[in-house]
């Protein structure tokens, strides 16, 4: 590919104006949809989505499921607002506090505004959903209201007046299971709201106008607004924040590297206008294409900027050590670009395959973020191949005056004597103790592997956050607390097959017909005479009752209900979930999960019906239990329907009682417990086998979060193994040898190996973050060992003996490396002062990994290489090795 170079070398001026000309277009195409709603329906404007519902294709059919279902039981996202009050001993039962927590209800309530769907075509109201906001002033006290009758009064209908009245807020809500654990803290200390609202990305406007609210009141009491919509919302915004603070010091501190290394101001330029130019056109494309900026495809900077300089770096590093041999620009950058080209070309094969290796995993983000990264990768190819040798003959001949290595035939100095040393050593002693290196290599292998089998998959979202922010304090506060801020729904549905009405008849004439009883068995030919004149079961059911009344006085109660237990198993269609033995079943669940420390708090139509009932008993505790007969749980929930919140029961059951949910709260967020929940309760139906045929599954955010992230581990997995295979077979053809195309995959595997070693070893979860680095290790170490290897088989060409090739590998070569390596994993330190995990993460494993891939480069390879010598170098390189002058193979 030296053409391209020539091209520059020829048209200086064309090819140095030619980013700027791009990225200047790129720019105004991302622009002018914001400005014209004509141009708008052909280029996408920008947007932001931080869900990570959308890591799942829209169609995945458990992110379909979740959907149904919260259409099903009208479940909404949920900002959770928890009040705590820790200088009065009555907590947030005082008069001061509860009028505040009143207001604020009040001024939730309101939080909606006039939106539009989106098609764009319909008008909707946005913002809080106020008939469903769980707060002291929205919901009911469920009380007896006289023999066999239940009262329905608000729980705080107006601010208290008196402290007695706050406490005996407080008395009614701990009496209330729907309540105790959710709304007020199990020490009757503290409260908490549950404001559902439209859209998860309505959150951080939403809590930034209760956080003003909340700023109006004395500090006389703490205020944590936290759920994962606002976490979602708020790393949305938050990562915009810093991509556009730390990145820029980033590219200051690299700027400073180059300047250190190269000493020419004007020349450290030219990398930096590569990266630039790279990140601009590929975020760019990424958006007029029509691709949302989600959490991975926000991080596509960072790594366009790095491996965009990686090239740049080789180039200028050779052009360092080779201008004073000639003192010639135009001639050093001619030797320079036919030396690298083929090098660079390889490197830049072997990263883009590994970013499009992400295709193959199944989450769209990481198929947009592996895409355009890979796009990028090449952008900042040709840049490099064209743009900084055009650049350098654009700049004046006396910018290199004093510049370049000095005196590098006769010492092989640096203008960084240290680096010059350490160099040499580590050249030296790589060759003369190859075995002990490998020794050592081997030992921190062995270790690597153990903390591999040591690390845990796992991640949570508000994790993303510092300790000290705001939303990891409030999820600390407020599940210390409360059952738990993670919302969790498990679905259960009759799983009993439909009867057709024929079957039905046939099976009820013959269930009467053989029945012990005589005057049941009367009955047989009345349900034939009954069939032929209704038209449905339930008629048909309702006919065979009545005439059961008129048996009641002949037959034993027993009798009675051993019919309509038959009538039941004919009917599977019938309220399955009024059912007591199912609802018992449901009871003892909730029971299990409770004790097992697993779950904080859970909520479904067995706590509706059991308080009812005891209310209808005088309140008697020991009526807290599920009726023994349907007809006496239909009358419970009859009975509830007549609250203040009646459409309450629809998020707990389906109108034709078939189907029901169980709204759980988790004091955890982390995706392994969450699976240990999904676990135990799978665990708890198969060891426990149900009344009737039910089927169980989850549906919410936590469940979807932890459906990708299984996803983004397995598809790494396949993606790391496929394009590790692929890179081999290139640099197999590369060196037109399999055995110097596993060494170039020593470097590679020594860094996954540590990588993870050391995340298992220090017990960091292995989440999304990580896995997505692993794609980088394998563009950065194949770099390193591309450079290395074919140095080191053109320069053994010419020495024709190791001693001398590796005392040469550890001049201008093992130079350019080492300054890649220490611009780059310094340069990006500064992302470990960011306040997002994610990108803290980044900034220390990008360091890491070039160290990594360093050390394996430098120090492995070449004790390896003297091991194997003879192997390695007995067969003629005059057909294998890069030639030097056309560039080719």
């Amino acid at each position: 590919m030296i053409f391209l170079a020539n091209k520059a070398i020829k048209s200086p001026k064309l090819y140095s104006w030619l980013p700027a000309l791009l990225s200047l277009l790129i720019v105004v195409l991302v622009a002018l949809p914001t400005f014209s709603p004509t141009i708008a329906q052909y280029l996408s404007p920008l947007t932001i989505d931080a869900d990570p519902e959308n890591m799942l294709f829209y169609d995945d059919p458990e992110r379909v499921f979740s959907r149904q279902q919260k259409q099903t039981f009208s479940i909404n996202d949920l900002v959770v607002v928890g009040v705590v009050n820790k200088a009065n001993e009555n907590g947030v039962f005082n008069k001061e506090t509860l009028a505040h927590i009143y207001d604020l209800t009040e001024f939730a309530k309101n939080l909606q505004w006039q939106g539009v769907s989106e098609d764009g075509k319909t008008a909707i109201t946005e913002g809080v959903i106020s008939v469903d906001l769980i707060a002291p002033s929205t919901v009911d006290n469920i009380e007896q209201g006289g023999p066999g009758a239940v009262k329905f009064d608000w729980l705080m209908s107006e601010p208290p007046a008196t402290q007695s009245a706050a406490l005996m807020i407080r008395d009614k809500a701990l009496n209330q299971p729907l309540l105790n654990g959710s709304l007020v803290s199990e020490n009757g200390k503290a409260l908490a709201l549950y404001i559902p609202i439209t859209s998860k990305g309505l959150s951080y406007k939403i809590t930034g106008l209760l956080q003003q609210r909340i700023d109006s009141y004395p500090a006389t009491e703490e205020f944590h607004i936290t759920g994962l919509p606002v976490a979602q919302d708020t790393f949305a915004v938050e990562m915009f924040i810093q991509m556009g603070t730390i990145t820029p010091i980033a590219m200051l501190l690299i700027f400073a590297l180059l300047w250190y290394f190269f000493k020419n101001l004007t020349l450290i330029i030219s990398p930096l206008l590569v990266a630039m130019a790279s990140v601009t056109l590929t975020v760019g494309l990424l958006v007029v294409t029509g691709n949302n900026i989600h959490i991975m495809s926000s991080m596509i900077p960072v790594f366009i900027m790095s491996i965009a300089i990686l090239d740049a770096i080789h180039i200028l590093s050779e052009f360092y050590d080779r201008y004073p041999e000639f003192n010639d620009k135009k001639k050093t950058i001619k030797i320079v670009m036919a030396e690298l080209a083929m090098p660079m070309l390889f490197t830049t094969l072997t990263t883009a395959v590994g970013f499009f290796s992400l295709n193959l995993t199944p989450l769209p983000p990481i198929q947009v973020f592996g895409t355009f990264i890979g796009i990028g990768v090449v952008l900042a190819w040709f840049f490099t191949m064209t743009f900084i040798p055009a650049y350098i003959l654009l700049m004046p001949e006396d910018k290199f005056s004093n510049f370049g290595m000095k005196n590098t035939v006769k010492n092989g100095e640096d203008k960084s004597p240290l680096l010059a040393r350490i160099l040499t050593f580590i050249g030296v002693h790589s060759q003369r103790y190859a075995k002990t290196v490998l020794l050592i290599t081997t030992i921190i292998l062995g270790l690597s592997l153990y903390g591999t089998s040591k690390i845990v998959t796992n991640d949570n979202l508000v994790k993303w956050f510092e300790e000290d922010h705001k939303i990891r304090v409030a999820d600390k506060t407020l599940n210390e607390v409360f059952g738990g801020t993670y919302m969790s729904y498990l679905s259960i549905k009759s799983n009993e097959q439909p009867v057709s009405y024929d079957e039905f008849v046939d099976n009820l004439h013959a269930k009467l017909r053989n029945h012990k009883f005589a005057r049941l068995n009367q009955l047989a030919p009345l349900v034939s005479d009954l069939s032929n004149q209704t038209r449905s079961k339930a008629e048909l059911m309702l006919l065979v009752s009545d005439e059961l009344e008129l048996l009641s006085e002949d037959e034993s109660l027993d009798k009675i209900i051993e019919l309509e237990n038959a009538l039941k198993a004919f009917a599977p269609q019938s309220a399955v979930f009024k059912d007591p033995e199912v609802l018992n079943y449901m009871s003892g669940l909730q029971a299990y999960l409770k004790d097992s420390g697993l779950v904080g708090k859970s909520n479904s139509l067995v706590q509706i019906v059991k308080t009812v009932h005891r209310e209808l008993y005088s309140g008697v505790e020991a009526q807290y239990r599920i009726p023994d007969k349907s007809q006496a749980v239909a009358q419970t929930l009859i009975t509830f329907q007549n609250s203040h919140r009646p459409q309450d029961l629809w998020h707990y059951v389906t109108p034709d009682y078939s189907e029901a949910n169980i709204w759980l709260q988790l004091k955890s967020g982390d995706n392994k417990d969450v699976k240990q929940v999904e676990e135990s309760v799978a665990a708890y139906f198969s060891a426990n086998p149900a009344p009737r045929a039910l089927q169980q599954k989850w549906f919410g955010l936590n469940h979807i979060n932890i459906t990708w992230q299984e996803q983004i581990v397995t598809g790494m997995a396949k993606a790391l193994a496929g394009s590790f295979i692929v890179v081999l077979i290139m640099m197999a053809l590369l060196f037109r040898s399999v055995l110097w195309g596993v060494l170039a995959m020593i470097p590679l595997s020594f860094s996954i190996a540590v990588l993870y070693g050391i995340v298992g070893l220090i017990g960091k979860d292995y989440d999304a973050p990580i896995a997505v680095l692993s794609a980088l290790i394998l563009g950065l170490t194949v770099d390193y060992a591309i450079h290395f290897l074919s140095r080191s088989r053109s320069l053994y060409e010419k020495h024709q003996n190791w001693p001398d090739t590796i005392q040469a590998v550890y001049g201008e070569p093992a130079r350019a490396i080492s300054r890649n390596v220490i611009i780059m994993g310094i340069g990006f330190l500064p992302l470990i002062f960011a306040s997002l995990i994610p990108y803290k993460v980044v900034g220390i494993f990008i360091s890491s990994i070039l160290v990594f891939a360093g050390i394996a480069t430098l120090v492995i390879l070449p004790a390896l290489m003297s091991l194997l010598e003879k192997r390695l170098f007995t067969e003629s390189l005059e057909t294998t090795s890069i030639n030097a002058t056309t560039g080719s193979i």
